[in-house]
This record gives structure tokens, C-alpha cells and sequence, in this order.
């Protein structure tokens, strides 16, 4: 029986969709109308194919447990899932590599290697399964199969792909609108999606021949994995490998390159206008969100906000706490968050890449977190910060645990608000109750647990001279975080 192993690259930041879309909660994990995360769509996809055998991940170091989480709500079969842990993105080339080296590891050279992009939408299963099979027959005849869609409009945003039939001549850069429009009515072009199918022995070969140094580089890294349960790639020896994608490092050299035309319902959705004609407009061409996908009926009303509308046509919305009034205007997208807001002129959503850009330049934390943050234990969530202090709404899952920690610059005030939390602070171990509280004075080891059934939710009020994330010493933890690496942007 044919192995598929599907291998799902989920990195990128999803600059086109910031606010929403940020470098710790990047595009894979925006939730659509109907509540399941683009990731968990991708992850589906790829389970219900025939002769699926694994789910290979390969995402960076933080988002490990956001994956986890997405794949337990959706993984009813429970298909084994594995993960490829990235301290930085290397782009897909390096990705595909170390994927192939796992699945070649585990079953063989002839594996089939089916990679999909975490942050697509794909409409029509059955098409797909067709074009995948059609894809299995190529990669067990030795080529590198990527998927071409057919195109429906003139887009300047993706990548095509000259072919007739399977065969490949050309791949080209995305267009300016006059050239997309002569590929368009020639026919002969196709969208290049970024999936690809190949016999695991046949990629590494192509990439042996086209870019060795990569593959070196790469070899190196799973042979000093950080954890061996899992691959974790040392950041010290990911540095040296390449930063390239496979269209250029094998697809553009290889004379086994191979498409499947089909239409499959395809989208990247690369921008809040492209998000927003994935949902039916109201009269006016308006669109109104609320923040975890629902559309809101032409009252506006919701259980944290409401958007009322006046004059106003063609417009995207999206709102997740406040009362939003939108008055005489057309064309635009309104993305509203509890700390950044983006109005966007809709023919523009392209450039909302250089709003992020800016920020990242800047090293704005509203490019990487939002105010609230997922961490393996559970969530936090900023709610206030000034000089020397900061506050914060923690809540720890059942069965959830911070790290045994101590920070030298800030003491903590503790109080619980709803359940009941073990506390280790110093040499004593509390249980609290809802209203009741502990000091931990700066220097102090500490901990939090939650051993009950129900969620533990508690207010963090933190008051020093530095409030860095990066001030945190670990001794302890469930989830493996003490050898890492402390960065400014990793949460307590």
C-alpha cells in the first residue's frame, strides 16, 4: 500500500492580514465563518485523502503548542502527527528537506510526500483527492509534481506555471496586470499553487544534484536535534542552512518537474479582500465580522460589540470589543483588535504588508503578539501597563502549569477570580481559593498550577523597574521550555 505523508509547512507571518495575522499568531490560525482555523482546514484535507499515514508539521518553536491544540480539537481518527521545530523560517526549501529526511528515516525512499501550505483553502475535496492521485502516479514514476490551479481571474499575486498537460515549460514570476492577462487568455498557464507531490527518495536526489549545500547544511541539523522525541532544530547550526524556496533551489532546475492541472476550489487568501469575499455581502456590498469568525446579521448586534453602519457600501468589517460606526464611506476594510486598528482602501489590501514591515522595523511588539497570548499552559492576556507596572488575566487550563521560576527585577501579586490554584512561592505550597491572593516578592521561586477540572483564571499585577518577558529564570517545567533559549518575547 502507497504511504502518504503529508506534510503541512506552517510558518510565514501573514503580513497582507495584520492586525489579525501576527508573527506569534500568524495566518494558519485565523478561524473562519465556520470556527476551524485555516491550519486545522489544511490538517483535514490531507487526513481524509486515501492511504494518508502521517502528518508531518513543520512550524516554528513557539507556535508547537498552538499546533497541537488546533490538530487535538479536529483529529478524531487520531492519525499519528509528528513535527519538524524551526527556530526561525528558512523558507520551504530547507522545510521540505528535513520533512523528506523524516519520512525517508521512517518509511523508505518510496514514500509519497504530499506538502501542503497551512494557510490555503481548498473548497472541492473530491477534485482534489482526484488530483492527488493523479499526482501519486507521477512522483512513483520519479517527478516532482506540484499542482497548478486553473485560473479564474487576471491576479498579479501569484506565481504561474506554463505547461501543457503535465509537462512543465516554464515557472514565472508574478505578473504586472497586462502580462497576467495574456497568460490568462492564452490558456497555457496556470497558478502555481506551493503544493507539491514527490517519492521521498526522488527529492532528496534532485536536491543532492541542485543544491547540495543545503541538504548538507540540513543533515546537520537533524543530526543534532534538540529533543529526540521530535525534531528540534539547534538555532546555533539552522543559522548556516540556506534561506530559499523549493521553486528556486529545485523546481526551476529539475528536469522532473511535473503539474497537475485541476480546480479545486483554490485560494491563498493573501489579503483582508480576499478574506472578505470568502463571506456573502448584505445589500450594500457590506461585510460584517466579529472576532472569531461570525457574520453578523444587518441588526450588528453581538455579546461584546456592535457595528452600525450609515451610508456605507462595499466595506469589510471586523471587530472583536467595540462599538464601531462606519459612516459615508466605500471600498474599505476595517480590522479592529483590542491594540491596533487598520483601515485599508480594499484595492490596497495588498500593501498592508508595509504597514507590517514598518512595525517590524521598528521591533513594535503589535507585530509579533496580540494583548492575548497562547501559551502550552494556557492564555494570558495584557490588560493594563505603565511605568513600572503591568497587569495581567491569566488563565491556566485544567491540568496546566507555569514553569518553577523566579524573576529579578519584578515582584507579582496573585489573585484568584475564578477556580482554585496551587501556588508554590518560596518554601510554601498554597492552595487559593476564588478571592484570595499571594505576594511574590522579586527573586523568589514560584509557581502555578491548576489540578482541578475547571479552568483557573487569576489577575497578575506585576510592579519593578523592568517588566521584560526576558526577565524569567527556569528550573522547572512540563513542557521543555528550561534548555531553550530565553528571548524578550517569551512569555511567563
Amino acid at each position: 500500500m502507497t504511504k502518504l505523508i503529508i506534510t503541512i509547512l506552517c510558518g510565514g507571518a501573514g503580513a497582507r492580514l495584520w492586525p489579525i495575522s501576527r508573527e506569534h499568531h500568524p495566518k494558519p490560525f485565523i478561524r473562519l465563518a465556520d470556527k476551524q482555523s485555516l491550519l486545522q482546514k489544511a490538517f483535514l484535507r490531507g487526513v481524509k485523502l486515501a492511504n494518508a499515514t502521517e502528518v508531518i508539521t513543520v512550524t516554528n518553536r513557539e507556535l508547537l503548542f498552538k499546533a497541537k491544540a488546533e490538530y487535538a480539537e479536529v483529529n478524531l481518527g487520531g492519525l499519528p502527527t509528528s513535527y519538524v521545530l524551526e527556530p526561525f523560517g528558512r523558507n520551504t526549501a530547507p522545510a521540505l528537506a528535513i520533512a523528506a529526511l523524516q519520512a525517508q528515516k521512517k518509511y523508505g525512499d518510496g514514500a509519497i510526500m504530499l506538502a501542503l501550505a497551512a494557510d490555503h483553502l481548498i473548497t472541492n475535496q473530491d477534485a482534489f483527492q482526484s488530483a492527488v492521485t493523479e499526482a501519486i502516479t507521477l512522483a512513483q514514476a520519479g517527478k516532482i509534481v506540484t499542482f497548478g490551479i486553473t485560473p479564474t481571474s487576471h491576479e498579479t499575486g501569484y506565481g504561474y506555471i506554463e505547461a501543457n498537460g503535465n509537462t512543465v515549460i516554464q515557472f514565472v514570476e508574478k505578473p504586472s496586470l497586462t502580462v497576467a492577462r495574456s497568460y490568462v487568455a492564452s490558456g497555457n498557464y496556470l497558478w502555481n499553487s506551493g503544493m507539491f507531490c514527490f517519492e521521498v527518495g526522488s527529492m532528496l536526489s534532485e536536491m543532492r544534484q541542485h543544491c547540495p549545500a543545503l541538504l548538507d547544511a540540513v543533515e546537520v541539523c537533524v543530526a543534532n536535534t534538540l529533543a529526540p522525541e521530535q525534531v528540534d532544530l539547534p538555532a546555533s547550526l539552522f543559522v548556516n542552512v540556506p534561506d530559499i524556496s523549493i521553486d528556486y533551489a529545485v523546481m526551476e532546475k529539475t528536469s522532473q518537474a511535473a503539474v497537475v492541472p485541476c480546480d479545486i476550489g483554490w485560494s491563498d487568501i493573501g489579503s483582508w479582500d480576499a478574506l472578505g469575499s470568502l463571506h456573502t455581502a448584505d445589500a450594500n456590498g457590506n461585510t460584517v465580522m466579529d472576532g472569531v469568525g461570525n457574520v453578523i446579521d444587518e441588526e450588528g448586534t453581538r455579546n461584546t460589540a456592535t457595528t452600525l453602519l450609515h451610508d456605507t457600501t462595499n466595506t469589510y468589517i471586523q471587530s472583536q470589543h467595540r462599538v464601531v460606526g462606519v459612516v459615508g464611506v466605500n471600498n474599505l476594510v476595517i480590522i479592529d483588535t483590542p491594540d491596533a486598528l487598520l483601515v485599508a482602501d480594499r484595492s490596497h489590501a495588498q500593501d498592508v504588508r508595509h504597514i507590517y514591515a514598518k512595525l517590524k522595523a521598528d521591533d513594535h511588539e503589535v507585530h509579533k503578539i496580540h494583548r492575548t497570548v497562547y501559551r502550552p499552559w494556557g492564555t494570558y492576556t495584557v490588560l493594563d501597563d505603565g511605568n513600572n507596572y503591568k497587569m495581567k488575566r491569566i488563565e491556566v487550563k485544567p491540568g496546566g502549569s507555569l514553569s518553577l521560576q523566579m524573576h529579578h527585577h519584578r515582584s507579582e501579586h496573585w489573585i484568584v477570580v475564578e477556580g482554585r490554584a496551587n501556588v508554590i512561592n518560596g518554601d510554601l505550597n498554597l492552595v487559593l481559593n476564588t478571592n484570595e491572593s499571594t505576594y511574590i516578592p522579586a527573586g523568589k521561586k514560584h509557581r502555578l498550577q491548576n489540578t482541578t477540572n475547571s479552568n483557573l483564571v487569576l489577575i497578575e499585577v506585576q510592579c519593578g523597574t523592568y517588566l521584560g518577558e526576558d526577565d524569567i529564570v527556569r528550573f522547572d517545567d512540563l513542557y521543555g521550555r528550561v534548555a531553550a533559549p530565553v528571548t524578550p518575547t517569551e512569555p511567563s
